[in-house]
Formats: C-alpha cells, sequence, structure tokens
C-alpha cells in the first residue's frame, strides 16, 4: 500500500509543473485575463447623404380668438339707501364657455359689497339681493 502511495503522489509531482508550465505559456487562446479590444470613446460623427438639403419649414401661427368680455349684469337698486350701484364686471373666462358660476357670482358681490362700503346699506342683504339678481 505505501508502494501504490508513493507512486502517486511521484506521478501528481510530475504532472503540476507540467499544468503550471502551461497556464503560463503565453497562449492567449486558453488564457481568460485576455485584454479586451478597445473601444472608442467617441460615437461617430453623423454624415447626411450628399445632395440633400435640409429645410426649416416654420409653424403657421394660430389664430386666437380675442377672449369675450363677460356680461356685465345691470346695475342693482339698493332700497335702503335709494340708489342704484353698478355691477363690476366678473372674472374673464370664468367657468365652462365664459359663464359666470354661483361661486364667481358671489365672490363678485362681496367684492363689491366692500368697494361700495356704506352705499350698500346692510352688507348681507346687499350680497343676498346681489346673488339673487
Amino acid at each position: 500500500m505505501a508502494r501504490r502511495l508513493l507512486i502517486a503522489v511521484l506521478a501528481l509531482a510530475a504532472i503540476v509543473p507540467v499544468m503550471s508550465a502551461h497556464a503560463q505559456s503565453g497562449d492567449d487562446h486558453y488564457t481568460i485575463m485576455r485584454p479586451e479590444p478597445p473601444e472608442p470613446w467617441l460615437p461617430p460623427k453623423y454624415k447626411s447623404p450628399r445632395g440633400t438639403r435640409q429645410h426649416i419649414v416654420a409653424p403657421q401661427p394660430l389664430e386666437v380668438p380675442p377672449p369675450s368680455q363677460p356680461a356685465v349684469p345691470p346695475p342693482l337698486y339698493v332700497p335702503q339707501t335709494g340708489q342704484l350701484l353698478p355691477n363690476l364686471p366678473g372674472v374673464s373666462g370664468a367657468g365652462p364657455g365664459g359663464r359666470e358660476t354661483s361661486q364667481d357670482r358671489a365672490l363678485r358681490c362681496a367684492n363689491q359689497a366692500g368697494v361700495y362700503g356704506q352705499a350698500t346699506g346692510d352688507r348681507n342683504t346687499y350680497v343676498g339681493s346681489c346673488i339673487n339678481q
């Protein structure tokens, strides 16, 4: 048994240097650490085909209709003071189709009550009658 072990160790000792010498021989076919081919840093520039002309086409300007003026309601009569107070113009473009919504009307009436001050008499009555106009 010792003889068999001695023969195996000697055979292994003879094969190992041959395998390592073959790995370091410089043969590029069997190396895994072969350097990759160099890649260019920048992509190639675009070359247009000869004879072509590039024309710049400017888009046609869009015709935008002028904004419509919102309809101003008629002046509001204040019975407490006996005056006709003109309505201020509403918010332009308010609501779909430029119509004044109830929230827009409430804001406009509250704003008018602040602008006209004492001429409105009772402020709450003025805003209520303005909204219901």
